[in-house]
C-alpha cells in the first residue's frame, strides 16, 4: 500500500534542481499569492488529453509534442506564439494526411520556464554564479543581481502563462485551425524551399479532399474548423507546481492544474524522491524522461508508483538516448515492460542525447543525429513488436540558427547568424517539417 499522498507530501523528501530562494518568507508570500489564483487549465481538459494519451499507447494516434526549450520573459509576444502553433498545425497535418492516424498536439508551452542544469554553479572568466535555471527563477545576464532567485518571477511567469493559453485557445477554437486555411500556415521564410513545395502539393490534395465533402455536405464537421491543442512542461518548481493542484469537483480526483501534462526529467526521477511523490498524486497524463542510465528494476518501479492502475492513458515514456545508443538500452526496457504487462505510451525526445559543442563554442545538435534517433527509435519498436508513439523536440517558428544541417543545411559557421535561444538549441521551421515528413512515410509503412 502506498502511503497517503496529499499535495504537499513532497516536502521534506529528498529533492532535486531546486533554487535556493534567499528570502525564504517572501517565497512563501508568493506562493499563497499563486495559490489564490484562477487555474491555467481544468480537470476536464486534462481527462481528454489521458483518454487520447490511450489512444495513442493502444496504437490508433500519434503524439506530437514539441516547443521551446525554454519560454523566455524577453521574447513574449503573438507572433512567435502563432508561429511555433502554425508549425506544430502544419507537422500534424503532414502525419495525419500521409499516415491516415490522428495526431495529438501537445505544446512545450505556457509553463516551460524552468530548466535543470548540470552544474549548480557557472563559471565565466574566473567569477562563479549560480547557474541561470530559467526565467521563471533568475536572470540570464552573467551578473551577480540577475543570478539571484527571485519569487516574484514565479508570478511573471503564470501572468504569461495565462496570455499564451488564451492565444493557443483562440488559435486552436476561432478559425485559424480550419484545414481550409491549410495553405496559409505557412511560413514566409521557407517559402521558397524543396519541403514547401512539398508541402503546398499535400495542402492541394487536401483542399481536393475538402471540396468532395463539401460536396458531400460533410465539410462542416468540428474537427474541419479547429483543433484540440494541449500545454505541457517540465515540473520541476514543486513549490509552484503544488500552487495549482486542485480537487476535481467532478470526481473529487487531484488535478496540478498548470498544464495538461506534465513530465519527470533525467535527473529528477529518483523513485524515492519529491518530484515522483508529487506527480504520482495528480490525475493528469505524466511523462517521464528515460535516459540510458535508466533500469529496469527503476523503470518498472517508477512505473508502477506514477501508474498503479495500469490505466494506459496515464505514462508516457519519453525515450532520450542519444544516436546510436537506442538499440543498446531501450530494447531491454521494452522488453521488461512487456513482460510485467505494464502499458504505457513509448515516445522518443531525440534532441537532449545529442547536444554537441561546435568549434566556434555554440551548443548545438546536428539534424542528422535527431533524424538517425528517430530512426532508431521506430527501429527497435518494430523490432520488439510493440508501437512507437510520439516525437517530443525542442523547436521553434522562428528562422534560427541553432541546429546545424537540414535540407537546408545550417553550418556551424552560420550558428551565429540568429542562434536566439536561452538554452538549448531548438530546430527551426524548415527542420521541423523534414523531420514531420520523414515520421509520416514511417508511419505510413506502420499502418500498412
Amino acid at each position: 500500500m502506498s502511503a497517503p499522498w496529499s499535495p504537499t507530501s513532497w516536502r521534506g523528501l529528498p529533492i532535486q534542481q531546486q533554487p535556493e530562494y534567499p528570502d525564504q518568507a517572501r517565497l512563501a508570500d508568493v506562493e499563497r499569492t499563486l495559490a489564490g489564483y484562477p487555474p491555467l487549465v481544468f480537470a476536464g481538459e486534462a481527462r481528454e488529453l489521458r483518454r487520447q494519451f490511450a489512444e495513442v499507447t493502444q496504437g490508433r494516434a500519434f503524439l506530437l509534442q514539441g516547443g521551446d526549450c525554454a519560454e523566455s520573459f524577453f521574447e513574449f509576444s503573438a507572433g512567435k506564439i502563432r508561429d511555433t502553433f502554425k508549425v506544430l498545425l502544419q507537422m500534424a497535418v503532414v502525419m495525419t494526411f500521409a499516415a491516415g492516424c490522428p495526431v495529438v498536439k501537445v505544446g512545450r508551452m505556457a509553463g516551460q520556464f524552468a530548466k535543470p542544469r548540470s552544474a549548480n554553479d557557472e563559471v565565466q572568466d574566473g567569477v562563479s554564479l549560480p547557474a541561470y535555471r530559467g526565467d521563471i527563477v533568475n536572470g540570464i545576464d552573467f551578473t551577480e543581481g540577475s543570478r539571484v532567485p527571485d519569487p516574484q518571477r514565479l508570478i511573471q511567469a503564470y501572468n504569461q502563462s495565462t496570455a499564451t493559453l488564451n492565444l493557443l485557445r483562440a488559435f486552436a477554437q476561432g478559425g485559424f485551425a480550419d484545414l481550409h486555411q491549410v495553405h496559409r500556415w505557412n511560413l514566409d521564410f521557407i517559402a521558397n524551399s524543396a519541403l514547401a513545395d512539398r508541402y503546398h502539393q499535400l495542402a492541394d490534395r487536401i483542399d481536393e479532399t475538402l471540396a468532395f465533402m463539401r460536396a458531400c455536405g460533410l465539410d462542416t464537421a468540428p474537427q474541419v474548423k479547429e483543433t484540440n491543442f494541449f500545454t505541457a512542461h517540465e515540473a520541476l518548481l514543486l513549490n509552484y507546481e503544488e500552487a495549482f493542484v486542485r480537487r476535481d469537483s467532478l470526481t473529487g480526483d487531484w488535478y496540478d492544474c498548470s498544464a495538461h501534462m506534465l513530465w519527470i526529467g533525467d535527473r529528477t526521477r529518483q523513485p524515492d524522491g519529491a518530484h515522483v511523490e508529487f506527480l504520482r498524486g495528480v490525475n493528469n497524463p505524466i511523462g517521464v524522461k528515460v535516459g540510458p542510465s535508466t533500469t529496469s528494476e527503476d523503470l518498472i518501479r517508477l512505473i508502477d508508483t506514477l501508474n498503479p492502475e495500469n490505466d494506459p492513458g496515464r505514462l508516457n515514456l519519453i525515450v532520450r538516448m542519444g544516436v546510436g545508443k537506442v538499440g543498446d538500452h531501450l530494447p531491454r526496457l521494452i522488453q521488461t515492460v512487456e513482460r510485467e504487462g505494464r502499458q504505457v505510451l513509448w515516445s522518443s525526445d531525440p534532441m537532449h542525447g545529442n547536444t554537441i559543442k561546435a568549434s566556434s563554442g555554440y551548443k548545438t545538435r546536428d539534424f542528422a543525429s535527431v533524424l538517425g534517433e528517430v530512426k532508431e527509435f521506430f527501429g527497435v519498436h518494430k523490432a520488439e513488436g510493440t508501437y512507437a508513439g510520439g516525437i517530443h523536440i525542442e523547436m521553434t517558428g522562428q528562422n534560427v540558427t541553432e541546429c546545424i544541417g537540414g535540407a537546408r543545411p545550417v553550418t556551424e559557421d552560420a550558428l551565429s547568424d540568429r542562434y536566439h535561444t536561452h538554452c538549448d538549441p531548438r530546430l527551426n521551421a524548415d527542420q521541423s517539417l523534414e523531420l514531420a515528413f520523414m515520421i509520416a512515410e514511417t508511419l505510413k509503412g506502420i499502418r500498412r
